[in-house]
């Protein structure tokens, strides 16, 4: 072919395996899937709840994270006591649930600053309920002198709305198809 052809030749140059990557994508990858296995393992059973965290999504932008999931249901031991104390275990949950994803989120993904988390909840119709929302950013303090679970998770970021300890639902949040 001649220099003056319209359709040049294409060499794709030396392929390089893919820990010598220069792009970046294999650690990018890395990254993502160190996330997955310590969000799977960590996040089987819960302090106040053996039932296991549902991933729904996860998306890795170029700064920043979407990660949405399903809150735990309660855990069968509560069905012998009254509604509002699983009601209450299962809040408490969510939020410690999202508090500890946050950390996770920020501790596998060095290049990760702000994080885009919802948290839902399975209503007795079998649709989604918002519950937890929020835009979280690395450079939060991490607040683990603050006792109660529900203000350290608002001063990290996350809306909610607790009546009674309960998490109600949210209908001003983000919509699910962002």
């Amino acid at each position: 072919m001649s220099i003056a052809s319209p359709t040049p030749s294409f060499n794709p140059g030396p392929v390089l395996p893919w820990w010598k990557d220069s792009s970046g994508l294999a650690e990018y990858l890395r990254e993502a899937s160190l996330f997955l296995r310590r969000l799977s393992s960590r996040m089987k059973t819960g302090e106040y709840s053996r039932s296991p965290l549902r991933l729904m999504r996860f998306q890795m932008g170029e700064d920043s994270v979407w990660c949405d999931w399903v809150a735990r249901d309660s855990d069968d031991w509560d069905t012998m006591l009254p509604p509002s104390i699983g009601q209450r275990h299962a809040s408490l949950q969510a939020l410690k649930d999202a508090i500890d994803a946050r950390a996770l989120l920020f501790a596998s993904l060095p290049g990760v600053d702000l994080a885009h988390v919802r948290a839902f909840r399975r209503a007795p119709d079998n649709s989604l309920e918002l519950i937890v929302h929020g835009e979280v950013r690395r450079d939060s303090e991490s607040f683990r002198h603050v006792h109660s679970l529900a203000m350290r998770a608002k001063l990290l970021g996350f809306q909610f709305v607790l009546e009674d300890e309960i998490l109600r639902g949210l209908t001003n949040g983000p919509a699910l198809e962002q």
